[in-house]
């Protein structure tokens, strides 16, 4: 199996990670507010891979410069900018609304890959985003029509972040080592967060936090996503994406909400209808689709 198949293989389970926990999160911010969660989240991860690379890739941090600071920080505004554009939505759409037009990253960042990485897209690229959207949509509104209100503008923000930092990762992987480029965006998703934080909600969530953090759900969700779906999730994305593409990426990444579905039919005692099943297999039909695509060649992935 090549380096290509390994990175997707790679991504499937950071998106497995991410959809399976989404019920575990959802239940945390209902006690700790987002923005907070966030802040302890992300400053934890970085920390985390901080100390990962301190103790076994000490070598790593010698090739630290300004422009690989710059680029991480770009990396993380675009992180930020993504969980809080949609944090800020939520108040104003529905959740169906929010999933929809989120993963519609999955159709934008074969046009930001173009733009930014000036590589051609192929049609397997194309006819896969385009039938991994149309999955979303089933699988998002089943048995109701869409339709738009004055929260979906921030959620569209959000999708443009999202498929930025994924374009962007695309660009910056190749160049630095994956531990401190992505150590170092997520310490600034954490700085950001805090400070959002404080101006939006004040500083008494992160001073209660603490208190908070007592509580078996709060805490558990947040040691799940220090560790695994933000520590782990952005290094194995930040070190994948030397090897794959920006757009399989998204398409990849369009299995998060199937999980997410699966996970609700097993533990939340949710249902699935005919819509959502089908759905669901055009999603993974998508993603089947760009694995069968020709694989890119090169140490970075291309078209």
């Amino acid at each position: 199996m090549n380096r290509s198949r390994i990175a997707d293989l790679s991504l499937l389970l950071v998106a497995m990670m991410w959809g399976c926990t989404f019920l575990i999160v959802q239940s945390a911010v209902r006690v700790l507010p987002p923005l907070a969660f966030n802040s302890i989240r992300f400053t934890g991860a970085a920390v985390l891979l901080a100390l990962i690379t301190a103790v076994f890739y000490r070598q790593e941090w010698r090739k630290l410069s300004l422009r690989m600071v710059m680029h991480a920080l770009l990396l993380g505004l675009f992180l930020f900018l993504g969980y809080g554009f949609q944090t800020v939505g939520l108040l104003y759409t529905t959740t169906s609304n929010t999933g929809f037009i989120t993963g519609l990253s999955v159709v934008l960042v074969p046009f930001l890959s173009l733009a930014l990485l000036k590589t051609a897209i192929s049609r397997y690229t194309w006819l896969s985003a385009g039938l991994a959207a149309g999955g979303l949509y089933l699988l998002t509104f089943t048995g109701s029509a869409f339709s738009l209100n004055k929260g979906d503008g921030l959620i569209l923000l959000c999708a443009v972040a999202f498929a930025l930092q994924i374009a962007y990762t695309g660009r910056y992987a190749p160049r630095y080592p994956a531990l401190p480029l992505a150590a170092l965006q997520l310490g600034f998703v954490g700085l950001l967060s805090i400070a959002a934080s404080l101006l939006v909600d004040g500083s008494g969530p992160l001073l209660h936090s603490g208190e908070l953090l007592r509580q078996p759900e709060v805490l558990s969700a947040m040691l799940i996503s220090i560790g695994p779906t933000s520590a782990f999730a952005f290094w194995i994305q930040t070190a994948c994406q030397k090897y794959t593409t920006p757009s399989r990426v998204a398409i990849i990444y369009a299995m998060e909400p199937v999980f997410a579905a699966v996970t609700g039919l097993l533990f939340g005692g949710e249902t699935l209808g005919v819509s959502a099943l089908l759905g669901c297999g055009c999603i993974l039909a998508a993603m089947l689709l760009a694995e069968l695509s020709p694989a890119p060649s090169g140490t970075q992935a291309q078209g």
